[in-house]
This record gives structure tokens, C-alpha cells and sequence, in this order.
């Protein structure tokens, strides 16, 4: 599914023209998007957290030459399901990797 998959769904079911629809699920992806830029967590409630975590730098290796690298630190998004939605998809059939 992707975000043109949700605006159809949403227009749909809300009744909304998809142009609206569509600046909605815009401008709620841009405040998740603004919030975890400044740090915050965003919880949405039976859904799951987004998190921004910092990764320390670590040594790698250039899998081309062989010559050890330092991978620099980094911000990465993580997200953590609720154990509501973890129980929707391991109730539901036809989810997963099958």
C-alpha cells in the first residue's frame, strides 16, 4: 500500500474530494515528519511509536577493497508496533511473508 493507495481508500470511505484527501494525508504526514525531525516521538494510539534514534559510529568494511572504514553516526526512524496492531496482523490471515 502506498499514499496514493490510502487517499483513494480514505476518499472512499469519507466521501471527501481526493484533492483534499490528499492535502490531509499531506499535512499529517508533514507534522509526523516536523515532530521526529525536532526529536519528538510520535504516538498514535493502537498503531505504534516513531522514534528518532541515534546510531554511534562504527567500523565497517569496503566489501570492494577489503580496507576498513569508519561508518559515521547517524539519526535513524524506528518504529515500535502497540500490541494492539501486533495482535490485528498475527490474527489475521494472509499477512506476512508466506
Amino acid at each position: 500500500m502506498n499514499k496514493r493507495d490510502i487517499v483513494e481508500e480514505l476518499h472512499n470511505k469519507v466521501g471527501f474530494p481526493k484533492r483534499e484527501t490528499a492535502a490531509l494525508v499531506d499535512l499529517a504526514l508533514e507534522k509526523i515528519a516536523a515532530a521526529l525531525v525536532e526529536g519528538r516521538p510520535v504516538t498514535i494510539s493502537s498503531f505504534g511509536t516513531f522514534r528518532v534514534k541515534h546510531r554511534k559510529s562504527q567500523k565497517g568494511r569496503n566489501l570492494k577493497t577489503g580496507e576498513s572504514v569508519i561508518v559515521p553516526g547517524r539519526k535513524t526512524v524506528t518504529f515500535k508496533a502497540s500490541p494492539a496492531l501486533k495482535e490485528l496482523v498475527n490474527e489475521t490471515p494472509g499477512t506476512g511473508n508466506t
